[in-house]
C-alpha cells in the first residue's frame, strides 16, 4: 500500500491574499474551504482528477525562518524573464541570495514563502 499527498499546505497571515497570489501563478482555481474570523482556509487546485493542490490555512504566527520545502515552478509559454515580471507584478519578490551561476531564480510569495523559477 502506498500514500498519495493531498495538499501542499502553507501556513500564513492572510491565507485569502496567499492563496489569490498562487492562484494567479498557477491558473489553477481558488477555493474557499472554511471561514471564520481569524481562521480562514482556501486551496488553489487543478481540475478534478487533476495533480496535488495548494492548501492556504490562516495561522497566528508570523513566518521566522527560510522554508525547509519549497515549489519548483516552470514557466509557460513565456521566457523566464518575463515571468519573472509577471510574478513580481503579482507581489513576488527576488531573492538577494540568489546562486549566480544557477539557472533557476529563487523568488518569494507576498508572505515570504520561497520557491525557485526555473529555466523556460
Amino acid at each position: 500500500m502506498t500514500s498519495a499527498v493531498l495538499n501542499v499546505t502553507f501556513d500564513c497571515s492572510d491565507s485569502a491574499a496567499v492563496a489569490g497570489f498562487w492562484a494567479a501563478v498557477t491558473g489553477w482555481a481558488l477555493h474557499e474551504e472554511h471561514s471564520e474570523p481569524g481562521h480562514a482556509e482556501y486551496s488553489v487546485g487543478p481540475p478534478p482528477g487533476g495533480e496535488i493542490r495548494l492548501y492556504f490555512v490562516t495561522v497566528p504566527e508570523p513566518k521566522n525562518a527560510k522554508n525547509r520545502v519549497h515549489l519548483d515552478v516552470v514557466p509557460r509559454g513565456i521566457r523566464q524573464s518575463q515571468e519573472i515580471e509577471r510574478l513580481t507584478g503579482l507581489g513576488a519578490t527576488v531573492s538577494e541570495s540568489q546562486p549566480p551561476e544557477a539557472g533557476w531564480v529563487v523568488m518569494a510569495d507576498p508572505e515570504g514563502n520561497e520557491f525557485c523559477l526555473e529555466p523556460d
